[in-house]
């Protein structure tokens, strides 16, 4: 967790922006939202 706004420089050069107060880094490249931590790393609970 990191305290916002905050600003991302890419492998690519560019730059991912949040706004918010608190921003959650990816670490695992599993997010779809990279580079921001949407939780994909967390197993699934099968039904």
């Amino acid at each position: 967790m990191v305290e916002g706004p905050v600003e991302v420089v890419l492998p690519d050069g560019t730059v991912a922006r949040s706004d918010r107060f608190m921003a959650a880094l990816c670490t695992c490249r599993r997010s779809r939202t990279y580079p921001w931590c949407d939780t994909s790393h967390r197993p699934r609970a099968h039904t």
